[in-house]
């Protein structure tokens, strides 16, 4: 049963959808020719987000994914530092033969953007305010800058 208690600045989780449907959203995002590269990518580039997230937002995205992927983000010991975006999609280049850092960046971003579609834009901004500048893109969004007062 859950607390009655909540944190007002965590977002509510998005309803779980299921790792058959997280894996067809990347397959089309991605233009992927079969499901089974999908899901090879989708384990690639979560279980390395699962080393970048901390706290709330790291547990308010596990509930929010399928179980399988839930468990790819919590399964993995968080870095001392987040990489940035560039080193995060070349340490993901790393583990996909034959990749290139354009490829990677798309394996990555199909991934990412079919991640954000799936919890929703709250949580999304929650996940990007645990990460350096740099990933929105990889999560399908712009970047916008902070307005200077």
């Amino acid at each position: 049963m859950r607390a009655a208690r909540e944190d007002a600045a965590a977002p509510e989780p998005a309803p779980r959808t299921t790792w058959e449907a997280l894996t067809e959203a990347v397959r089309e995002t991605g233009g992927y020719p079969t499901r089974a590269q999908a899901e090879h990518l989708t384990r690639l580039v979560l279980t390395a987000l699962g080393t970048h997230l901390t706290g709330d937002e790291r547990v308010a995205l596990a509930q929010s994914l399928p179980p399988e992927a839930g468990h790819l983000i919590a399964a993995q010991i968080p870095l001392p530092r987040p990489l940035t975006a560039r080193e995060f999609v070349d340490s993901v280049s790393t583990q996909i033969p034959d990749s290139t850092p354009a490829t990677a960046r798309w394996d990555v971003s199909s991934v990412l953007t079919a991640v954000s579609t799936t919890i929703g834009p709250a949580l999304t901004d929650q996940v990007l305010s645990q990460l350096p500048r740099g990933y929105a893109l990889l999560f399908g969004r712009a970047e916008l800058a902070a307005a200077m007062a």
